[in-house]
């Protein structure tokens, strides 16, 4: 059986509500389900679900600048409230959690030594700051507050790092994939067979580039870091 429950989004002092399936919306919003109208119990955008009012197309269009049912509905299931159980509640937070992790640990670095900062330490630092996660905003868009907070227990900032590799000739083919994946910026082939390029990719990302490159030359690459660059 479904359990409808009604969606709430709120902008210039105008309400949009929509009928949806608890356990569909939930499914979308964690991106385990693709279609937004899927999730809905009824096709209509309200202004009181309750009292079956709905919105006018005027109002739709000037807060979602579209008329477009799935566009909105999207809006308002990533954007708006949407109940939850309190299980489901925690269950997204840890995912949204782990999600900006890995964002930061991707992107970021210790200022002090140019060297990326590893997840866990990331997650220690999470914990002692006491960050609380939204459930329903977009990773990306808390990171700026969380990285402010994190900032009072761990020197970090985001950063690129440039970066000029040579491989031997014997690994070279073999790498170029590895390299278009890390930001190829350029790259010249030599008359051995060897290959001389440039790459610029987060600063967070080091290890693993490294890491990767090693595996693929069995060691036999030669780097240099060029610039570390914040931003």
């Amino acid at each position: 059986m479904s359990k409808a429950v009604i969606a709430k989004y709120s902008v210039s002092g105008e309400n949009f509500e929509i009928l949806v399936d608890a356990d569909l919306a939930y499914e979308y919003i964690t991106g385990k389900r693709s279609d937004p109208l899927s999730v809905l119990e009824s096709d209509e955008i309200f202004k009181d679900a309750n009292k079956g009012e709905r919105q006018n197309q005027e109002k739709l269009k000037k807060a979602f600048n579209t008329t477009d049912l799935a566009k909105i509905v999207d809006t308002i299931l990533k954007k708006g409230n949407v109940p939850i159980t309190t299980e489901q509640r925690n269950r997204l937070m840890e995912e949204k959690r782990k999600q900006i992790i890995n964002i930061i640990a991707r992107n970021a670095i210790d200022p002090r030594t140019n060297a990326p900062h590893p997840a866990q330490r990331i997650e220690n630092a999470m914990n002692e700051a006491r960050i609380v996660i939204d459930p329903f905003k977009n990773p990306s868009e808390q990171i700026e507050p969380i990285l402010k907070k994190l900032t009072l227990i761990l020197p970090i900032k985001f950063a690129n790092v440039s970066i000029e590799v040579t491989i031997p000739a014997d690994s070279a083919n073999r790498c170029y994939n590895l390299l278009k994946q890390y930001g190829l910026k350029s790259e010249k082939w030599l008359g051995d067979g060897s290959l001389d390029a440039t790459l610029e990719f987060p600063a967070g990302l080091q290890t693993e580039f490294f890491d990767r490159l090693n595996g693929l030359t069995h060691g036999n690459a030669v780097t240099k870091i060029l610039e570390t660059s914040s931003r």
